[in-house]
C-alpha cells in the first residue's frame, strides 16, 4: 500500500502529533537521518526525520535552513496537485526541530540506473562506470524534471526518485532546493529542451498566482524573500519559453554522486 495515500489518519496529523519511536539511522546520507515509526491513534507508519542539530554546514546554502527547504518542497508539490513528495512538516523530535517525512516503501525496479545498456523507453543521460546512466521515460518524471525546475533542485539523484505500489513517482531529499541562484543539477535531463505538455504549462500558471499569494506566503515561513522571488521567477521564465530548461555550462548539470 502507497502509506502517503492510504493511512486511516490523515498523514500530516499523524506527522505533526504522533510519537516518534527511532529506529536507526541511514547511514548513505551527509546529514543526519533517521528512520523512525510515529504512532497517532493506534495507527503507525515509518517516518524520516532529519534533525536540524545533524546538518552540516554547507558554503552556498545558510546553516539550520534544510529541513524548512524540506517543507517548502512539500508545499510546492501540493500546490501542483501532484503529490510528488510525500507528507512532510517541521516538527521537534528527540534530537530537537527537524523535518519529519513518511517513508515511502519502493516497489519497483530504480527508475534511475546505470546499465550496460538502456532499457526500451529509457533517456540517456551520460555515459560512466562501464556503462549508460539513463532514466525512465513516464508522466511522473516527466512531472518531476519540470518541479525540479520550479524549486532549483540542486541535487536530484537517481537514488531520490521512487515508484511506490500502484505505480506512483515521489520524489524524496529536498534539502538543498530553493537557491536564489540557478543551481539546478539533476538526472532528469530526459526531455531537455522539449516543448512543455499542456498539464505542466497550466501547472505553472496556477503556480505564478500561488506565489505572489498563499502559496509564497507559506514559503516565507521557510525560505528567504528572495527565494520566494526566485522561484516566481523561475515560473516565469519557464512559461515564458515553454520549454523544459537546458543544462547550463557554468554549473555541473548532474549531481555527484548521480545515484
Amino acid at each position: 500500500m502507497d502509506a502517503a495515500k492510504d493511512a486511516a489518519v490523515d498523514p500530516l496529523e499523524l506527522l505533526r502529533h504522533g510519537d516518534l519511536e527511532l529506529e536507526g539511522r541511514l547511514t548513505d546520507a551527509s546529514n543526519a537521518t533517521l528512520r523512525a515509526y510515529i504512532t497517532l491513534d493506534g495507527e503507525t507508519a515509518r517516518c524520516v526525520y532529519k534533525p536540524v542539530a545533524g546538518e552540516r554546514p554547507l558554503w552556498d546554502f545558510p546553516d539550520g535552513t534544510l529541513a524548512g527547504r524540506e517543507v517548502a518542497a512539500y508545499l510546492v508539490s501540493e500546490a501542483t496537485g501532484w503529490e510528488c513528495v510525500p507528507p512532510t512538516v517541521l516538527r521537534d523530535g528527540p534530537f530537537g526541530p527537524g523535518s519529519c517525512q513518511l517513508w515511502i516503501e519502493e516497489v519497483a525496479p530504480p527508475l534511475v540506473d546505470f546499465v550496460p545498456e538502456l532499457p526500451a523507453g529509457w533517456h540517456p543521460i551520460a555515459s560512466a562506470r562501464g556503462g549508460v546512466l539513463g532514466h525512465a521515460d513516464e508522466p511522473g518524471l516527466a512531472k518531476l524534471a519540470a518541479y525540479d525546475a520550479v524549486i532549483n533542485n540542486a541535487d536530484r539523484k537517481g537514488g531520490h526518485l521512487l515508484r511506490a505500489a500502484g505505480g506512483h513517482v515521489y520524489g524524496i531529499d529536498h534539502g538543498i532546493c530553493f537557491h536564489a541562484e540557478d543551481k539546478l543539477r539533476t538526472v532528469l535531463w530526459g526531455w531537455a529542451g522539449q516543448e512543455l505538455p499542456g498539464e505542466v504549462t497550466g501547472v505553472l500558471q496556477l503556480l505564478r498566482t500561488g506565489l505572489t499569494g498563499d502559496l509564497g506566503t507559506e514559503l516565507a515561513r521557510h525560505l528567504t524573500p528572495a527565494e520566494v522571488q526566485a522561484a516566481a521567477s523561475r515560473v516565469e521564465r519557464l512559461l515564458a519559453s515553454g520549454r523544459y530548461p537546458l543544462p547550463s555550462e557554468e554549473w555541473p548539470p548532474l549531481p555527484w554522486p548521480a545515484l
